[in-house]
């Protein structure tokens, strides 16, 4: 009897919360997305979530591959391993979550989703793995705060797009930065032992 009274108390609690950071996650969503310090900007956002579908960061594996030196080549084998895993576990993620997306608004060059599900946002998973990754294996501060900066960018995009609600966002960037951490080190490993 105490038992169940506890774990009512405790799911009642959990509901309070989950309330209260949805509460807060429309109102950061509206307050981002209607901006009007960040619609004086508007055309970098299109770009940059446009960037963040894996292009940006696609080119740059490209510019490394072939201008790149044989450890390079090896980073970027590392990092295609490493974001192959985060977006099969976006995707689960998704599936498992289906949390609906933030209520649609066409605009400019965007006309609907690609996919129907909010949580995590698959942007900033990848865009956050990338930039854990490049701080890695080049660790100058001046690389790193660029990547970050890009990621950021790709994430807060994300938000004044309506794609996404801020805690998509905070989620998919911990998920990213998560998933590198650990398998950075383990693929990288793994490659270097190959002959």
């Amino acid at each position: 009897m105490i038992l169940a009274s506890v774990a009512l108390r405790v799911v009642d609690w959990l509901d309070r919360m989950g309330e209260m950071v949805q509460r807060w996650d429309e109102q950061a969503l509206s307050w981002v997305s209607e901006s009007p310090w960040l619609r004086r900007l508007d055309g970098l956002w299109v770009l940059a979530t446009y960037l963040g579908a894996g292009y940006i960061w696609g080119l740059l594996g490209l510019y490394l591959i072939l201008f790149g030196t044989p450890r390079d080549q090896t980073n970027v084998l590392v990092g295609l391993g490493v974001t192959m895993v985060e977006i099969t576990v976006f995707h689960l993620f998704k599936a498992f979550f289906s949390r609906p997306r933030p209520p649609f608004r066409a605009q400019g060059l965007r006309q609907s989703y690609l996919y129907t599900h909010s949580f995590p946002s698959g942007h900033a998973t990848i865009g956050f793995g990338v930039a854990y990754l490049i701080a890695y294996f080049y660790p100058a501060w001046s690389t790193v705060l660029l990547a970050y900066l890009i990621a950021g960018a790709i994430g807060l995009s994300r938000v004044y797009l309506r794609e996404h609600f801020p805690m998509d966002v905070i989620g998919g960037a911990a998920l990213g930065t998560a998933i590198s951490w650990v398998l950075t080190p383990l693929f990288g490993y793994l490659i270097h032992r190959v002959p």
